[in-house]
């Protein structure tokens, strides 16, 4: 038997996956600003040192920005703490039950982390 769903565009847009569901996006997202650094930085360093072209030069100019630098390093520990707490729920399945809180422990995790991070990297950018 079919499902049948009449679902209106505003009922169907609204988000309701919770903070699991965030994390989940979140993790894609960090994923592929992981490997938008690395293509970045294989590109400007094979044109910079192969070719010696003012392009890979332009392209390291942008990814040594504070604000690329910042995003990866969102990225790399939102990736890492995430991917543990993905890794500790498929261990212990009995504990995805509990997935809601591991996402809030994981927040307690991150924010501090990146926040001491990034008030490191802005103040040594400042510094010069």
């Amino acid at each position: 038997m079919a499902l049948s769903r009449k679902v209106g565009l505003l009922a169907g847009a609204k988000y309701k996956g919770g903070g699991p569901m965030l994390a989940w996006a979140l993790h894609r997202i960090s994923g592929l600003g992981i490997i938008l650094f690395v293509t970045l930085h294989v590109i400007a360093s094979f044109l910079t040192q192969q070719m010696g072209s003012d392009l890979g030069i332009s392209i390291n100019i942008f990814y040594e920005s504070i604000y690329f630098q910042l995003f990866i390093v969102f990225c790399a520990i939102f990736h890492g703490v995430n991917g543990f707490r993905i890794i500790v729920l498929d261990i212990w399945p009995r504990l995805i039950r509990y997935q809601k809180e591991s996402t809030w422990l994981e927040w307690f995790v991150i924010l501090p982390l990146y926040l001491l991070t990034a008030f490191i990297m802005i103040r040594r950018f400042l510094a010069g």
